[in-house]
């Protein structure tokens, strides 16, 4: 049964991207692609046994969270120095983690890369679960939770009290609350022609009228293509800014001080390119565990590995020459703070083990992929994916805590921040609410987008190849014959027809 979701007579518009550099060969129709990808929406015990583990961390969290609004702030472990830990650490590492999705579904469609078809869904999803768990930290880290709300700008009664518009954390708020309403608006118009496809094969009333609602009527006619379209263009030029800004402006919560190890230029490039480089990681964590579990081997390819592999070279490249570069620097500047935070506090000293371990995790490992061999490995590729993220948590580590525990006042040197088992609580806690969403979203969403797969099949699926491979086989004359006679026999239709 054809299903509207996608289109089925010519004239009419698909999604906008290239087919040519994606090879599906194992995929050979369109009744597959329905049939495999909906097959995912059913319920395991693999998969409850995985949702049951991602709530119970997300209990924790809620529990350390409960006993710190109760106790106060104090139980997050801040002392002087360190008054920023855990909280901003990890709300930095989240905020990285989801630029990836919008990468993939903003900037890569703008360059016509036809390869992220295959992990665009999910990359996405994935975006809009790590920016929850991101802007939950700035509200932690306020104590009093439930003054939230004085961060909006709105007219009020509290006299002159009014948001500080001169403070990067305000601009965290706007960029993080717009950088998520982007998201959700790209992610969701993408998956409308998907419902479409599920409720046509729906076998019950209740799931064909949920998904109905969910369609918004997609009818995959010419003019919902059309504006399909020309709604996923205009996303994907707002987003693209918001992949390069939302990070630079996480970046000014340090640049803009002057703190020796933040106050410097180069930290909105390289938070970005880092942010780029911890999102691809957990693409490829969260495709290969689901390329495995539901047998999407043929829509997640080798060459769908390989290309993000390549990103990951890329940015972790960059990552590595800011970091040679901000030693460069200290040292150029013959300011005695900064080379004593780089070469006596971030090098070598208490921290140090911490700093090699994230040149180790983040510069070193990737070099590894300029193999082709180990590009392709699967299992390899996995392990450096989870290896490259625990190296970019370490990067915040580093960046947030070296910098503080040796202030200008040396008689707060004595102190060792180490995180406390409530801030323990609140990271494993983020885990559980990532992946409580994301394991929703695999059972109930297609984790691969039905109607791109199928456009990419309509240029280079098998039936498309053999006929191509039939016409190659003729000579002219046979070719001309053939045309001639097709031709001949459309006027006789249309003519009988008159």
């Amino acid at each position: 049964m054809a299903s509207v979701g996608y289109p089925v007579r010519e004239g009419i518009r698909g999604p906008n991207i290239p087919s040519a550099d994606v090879q599906l060969p194992a995929v050979k129709d369109y009744e597959q692609v329905d049939r495999d990808i909906i097959a995912t929406l059913g319920f395991t015990k693999k998969w409850f046994m995985g949702l049951s583990v991602a709530v119970l961390a997300m209990l924790i969290g809620a529990s350390a969270w409960i006993y710190q609004i109760y106790w106060g702030l104090g139980q997050a472990g801040y002392e002087p120095p360190v008054m920023w830990g855990n909280f901003i650490i990890t709300f930095v590492f989240w905020v990285g983690i989801g630029h990836a999705g919008t990468l993939i579904s903003a900037i890569l469609l703008l360059f016509r890369q036809g390869w992220r078809t295959g992990v665009n869904r999910a990359a996405e999803a994935m975006t809009i679960f790590a920016v929850m768990c991101a802007g939950q930290f700035p509200i932690f880290h306020m104590g009093r939770v439930w003054m939230a709300f004085f961060t909006l700008p709105y007219p009020n009664t509290r006299g002159p009290l009014w948001p500080n518009f001169n403070s990067p954390l305000l601009w965290d708020v706007f960029a993080i609350s717009t950088y998520f309403t982007v998201s959700l608006l790209f992610w969701y118009s993408g998956l409308l022609p998907d419902f479409a496809t599920i409720r046509d094969r729906a076998k019950t009333k209740l799931r064909k009228r949920l998904y109905g609602l969910a369609s918004f009527g997609w009818s995959g006619s010419t003019k919902h293509w059309q504006r399909h379209e020309s709604l996923s263009l205009v996303l994907a030029g707002l987003s693209t800014p918001l992949v390069l800004s939302v990070h630079t402006i996480v970046s000014f919560d340090f640049a803009t001080s002057v703190v020796p190890g933040w106050h410097t230029t180069i930290f909105p490039p390289y938070f970005v390119a880092g942010a780029i480089f911890s999102g691809f990681a957990m693409v490829q964590t969260l495709m290969l565990i689901l390329r495995k579990v539901m047998g999407l081997q043929d829509y997640i390819t080798l060459g769908h590995i390989e290309a993000m592999n390549k990103v990951i070279v890329l940015t972790g490249s960059i990552v590595g020459c800011a970091y040679l570069t901000e030693l460069f620097m200290a040292w150029y500047s013959q300011v005695p703070f900064e080379q004593d935070i780089f070469f006596k506090y971030r090098i070598a000293g208490p921290y140090g083990w911490s700093y090699w371990l994230m040149m180790t995790c983040n510069v070193i490992s990737p070099q590894l992929f300029w193999s082709r061999k180990l590009r392709r490995n699967v299992l390899f590729t996995f392990i450096m994916s989870i290896i490259v993220n625990i190296g970019m948590w370490f990067e915040r580590f580093v960046i947030i805590v070296s910098s503080l525990y040796r202030d200008y006042l040396p008689s707060s040197w004595s102190i060792y921040y180490r995180p406390t088992i409530w801030e323990i609580g609140f990271y494993v806690g983020t885990f559980g609410l990532f992946f409580t969403c994301f394991f929703l979203f695999a059972k109930y969403f297609p984790v691969i987008a039905i109607a791109e797969i199928k456009y990419v099949l309509k240029g280079n699926g098998e039936s498309f190849k053999n006929e191509m491979a039939e016409l190659e086989s003729k000579n002219v004359d046979e070719f001309i014959q053939e045309m001639h006679q097709d031709h001949h026999e459309e006027g006789t239709v249309k003519l009988a027809h008159h």
